[in-house]
């Protein structure tokens, strides 16, 4: 009994400090409606709950520009590094199995940390001109990917240069632009020429695209740049062969304002940039 007396005592005789029991409600309100803060920015109390934690750091460096300017320098980097691993391979005509490979795992780096390509709100996005500065199928010399294709350079003496494709995504134009030059008997010199293959677009899933062929034009340039274009119109459907349909198909996997990676129908890697 001394011994509650001398506590109670102890108590009452401080003049700065209140019993809790004396606490204002008002206080003790305020105190419970805006718990103090950690130096994280969460609340002490929620900080306790291991539930909780991962959810709030996560939604935090989400909507902040912290994290958005770290994911904006990791895509520059692995877009560096992809356009490092294709430079030098003439589009792909002079790389070796070990860079399909280099290209291959840069590409999907890229594509993985993009996330999946939706046309229904990139469209925009695909116009303009492009240029192609790597394709896996040259490596082969076909134009056929992983697979076969038909053979370039074989028959004939044709040097590919640049190669590029127009799209335009309110008519639904499609061009396949394509620098050649032509080897000739001497002393003619070499013809240059620009072929276009003129095809249609159609988005055929969230990141699917299908072209049609309608027409190839070729344009002599150089020392015969006066001579007329050459058109050579799409042969009818009925005089065509069943393997030569005109028609091919590729997805977009990965896509922003000035780099473009797409995956054809004969599993072939291509990358672009706007030119």
């Amino acid at each position: 009994m001394a011994s509650l007396v001398q506590f109670s005592c102890h108590v009452t005789s401080s003049p700065h400090q209140n019993p809790p029991s004396l606490v204002p409600f008002n206080k003790r309100r305020a105190f419970y409606a805006n718990p103090i803060k950690s130096s994280s920015g969460f609340p002490s109390s929620e900080l306790k709950s291991k539930n909780l934690v991962p959810r709030a750091l996560a939604a935090t460096l989400n909507e902040s520009p912290a994290f958005e300017g770290t994911q904006q320098e990791l895509v520059s980097d692995l877009k560096f590094k992809l356009l490092s691993a294709v430079s030098g391979l003439n589009r792909g005509l002079a790389a070796s199995k070990e860079d399909l490979k280099k290209a291959e795992a840069a590409a999907k780096e890229l594509e993985s940390i993009g996330g999946p390509v939706d046309l229904s709100t990139d469209l925009d996005k695909l116009q303009g001109r492009w240029k192609l500065i790597y394709s896996s199928a040259f490596s082969s010399r076909t134009l056929g990917g992983s697979r076969p294709g038909p053979p370039t350079g074989r028959l004939l003496p044709i040097t590919l240069g640049q190669v590029f494709q127009r799209i335009d995504i309110l008519s639904k134009d499609f061009d396949n632009i394509v620098e050649l030059q032509l080897g000739t008997l001497w002393p003619i010199p070499p013809i240059e020429a620009t072929a276009t293959l003129s095809h249609k677009f159609e988005v055929i899933g969230p990141a699917k695209i299908k072209i049609t062929f309608e027409k190839t034009t070729v344009k002599l340039t150089g020392s015969f740049s006066q001579l007329p274009t050459l058109e050579v119109p799409r042969l009818p459907d009925a005089l065509r062969p069943p393997s030569n349909t005109g028609s091919g198909e590729f997805e977009v996997t990965y896509m922003d304002s000035d780099t473009r990676i797409t995956r054809g129908d004969r599993e072939e890697l291509r990358v672009f940039v706007i030119s």
